[in-house]
């Protein structure tokens, strides 16, 4: 088999055919977009191949048919005939005000019009750009292509300065509802970016999109899929275990076929290590300054269930955490049910081991705990683990909340809930990647978490007490069977009671019974 270049970081279509880089065909959802509609709108996490996609979508109706040889758009394109097109993005640099916003646009507009031989009259933005696209087509007698990449970027930029984001979001909205206005000269428009910024707030001007963000034909638009992998990178798996690749970087999912991150396996495929790749290259600060404001409960990160109206109310005045975590990749669609009346429920959960360990690891830091420390508690955790040393776990625990400081729990009202502390003691788990199953349901109720590691199985209750320990935690394990259901398996159980004080904000109880 012989190898390709690896194009990393390339989002440039022509580059990728031109310097003979391994490329997976997306061109039969280009043909299927472009012969079922007209207006289209796509959210996907960072780092998913939306430019490129969209570049290749650029390069199709500008008729460019040597770039398509070999791939499926070769034989079923009227490369005789081209569009103007005219593209936004908003990826580079940071715009901190309106006025920037509007420099910005201007400078693009004036890049599109170099590019197409017009020159526009019209003094404001949204009479520039109308005036941009009718004159394309008279120009060329063709209906012009709009593609906007990264349209919500000036926005996101600014959430941390909501009266900014307002005024940028505003801005936007002017300049996108010039696509509906002109819709007598676009043949075809898409527009894409890592939000869903609901249509009244950012497109009430634009109320003809249609939105393929959670549409199963399009699931894996973007990104590579399992046959892609065996079959375009084949001459990459030598020496790198399937199965592995498979558990850290597979699950993203938007209803249909699930997909790999391409910046988490090009790199992998580079460096032949198993790396959180994707995590690294933007660290979440504003997710997790938002989750533990909330004080979010992080066990339940694992499984939730929402709605699809939720998962997409997204808005400066209204950023909703499951929305917030799913939209920017941290949480992906695992089952889609319609129980009741015509109510879909959308199940949320990690895609995979990167955003699982990686994840909660950075939640440690937001709930409180020193980012050394957090860290080489979880080796000792491990090294623990490994030895099957439940009474060295009791010190650890200790260690995880002694070395959070006073005055963080001053400051974040979070730390009074029962909820934060059975949070940092999962997300110490978590962040290991070890198997976990969460209020795991017995005959007699629901265990709070159940650890499988090295062929034993730890069971673990959680009570948060004023200040003396009572017993009540390891009981309750007892009492309730709940360690029955684990015997047929032969391991080793143990069951361990953990209790928390809520005046000293640590262990103050724990217990264990190996069986």
């Amino acid at each position: 088999m012989t190898r390709k270049k690896l194009p990393i970081g390339i989002q440039t279509f022509r580059e990728i055919r031109e310097d003979d880089c391994y490329y997976v065909d997306k061109t039969p959802f280009a043909l299927k977009l472009i012969e079922t509609g007209k207006y289209y709108f796509l959210s996907r996490p960072r780092r998913f191949g939306k430019s490129l996609f969209l570049d290749t979508l650029a390069e199709l109706f500008a008729g460019n048919e040597p770039l398509f040889r070999g791939l499926y758009a070769q034989d079923r394109w009227n490369w005789s005939k081209s569009s103007p097109v005219l593209r936004l993005s908003f990826g580079g640099g940071v715009l901190k005000s309106r006025p920037e916003l509007e420099q910005k646009i201007r400078e693009l507009l004036d890049i599109n019009q170099a590019a197409l031989g017009i020159r526009c009259e019209q003094p404001t933005i949204a009479g520039c750009f109308g005036e941009l696209i009718r004159n394309a087509h008279a120009a060329t007698g063709e209906r012009a292509v709009v593609l906007v990449d990264e349209y919500d970027k000036p926005i996101l930029d600014n959430l941390t300065a909501p009266e900014i984001a307002r005024e940028i979001r505003d801005g936007l909205r002017n300049l996108y509802s010039v696509i509906k206005d002109s819709d007598a000269h676009i043949r075809f428009a898409f527009l894409t970016g890592v939000s869903k910024f609901s249509k009244v707030s950012l497109f009430s001007g634009l109320n003809n999109l249609r939105d393929i963000t959670v549409s199963a034909v399009y699931s894996a638009i973007c990104g590579y899929t399992e046959a892609d992998v065996d079959t375009v990178f084949a001459a990459e798996l030598e020496g790198l275990d399937r199965e592995q690749i498979r558990a850290w970087y597979n699950g993203y999912n938007w209803t249909g076929e699930a997909v790999y991150n391409p910046f988490d396996l090009l790199l992998l495929f580079k460096e032949r290590q198993f790396r959180p790749w994707w995590f690294e290259t933007g660290t979440p600060t504003f997710l997790v300054d938002l989750l533990t404001q909330r004080g979010f409960f992080t066990p339940d990160l694992a499984r939730r269930q929402t709605s699809l109206e939720l998962l997409s109310t997204f808005d400066v005045e209204q950023i909703n955490s499951d929305a917030l975590l799913f939209q920017t990749g941290y949480l992906t669609i695992h089952q889609v049910e319609e129980p009741l009346l015509g109510y879909w429920v959308y199940t949320l959960g990690y895609p995979n081991r990167e955003v699982e360990t990686s994840l909660n690891a950075a939640l440690l830091i937001g709930y409180g705990a020193d980012g050394q420390r957090a860290f080489e508690n979880r080796l000792r955790l491990l090294q623990l683990l490994t030895r099957a040393d439940c009474m060295g776990l009791q010190a650890l625990f200790q260690a995880f909340f002694a070395s959070i400081p006073h005055d963080w729990h001053r400051n974040n009202p979070i730390a009074r809930y029962e909820g934060y502390y059975a949070s940092v003691f999962y997300s110490y788990f978590a962040a290991l990647g070890l198997p976990l199953t969460l209020e795991d349901a017995t005959n007699h109720g629901r265990l709070d978490m159940t650890v499988r590691f090295n062929h034993h199985i730890y069971l673990f209750e959680f009570k948060v007490v004023e200040l003396a320990p009572d017993g009540r935690a390891l009981q309750q394990i007892k009492d309730r069977g709940y360690a029955e259901k684990y015997r047929a398996e032969g391991a080793p159980l143990h069951l361990i009671g953990v209790e928390f004080s809520r005046e000293t904000r640590t262990v103050v109880g724990f217990e264990v019974e190996t069986q």
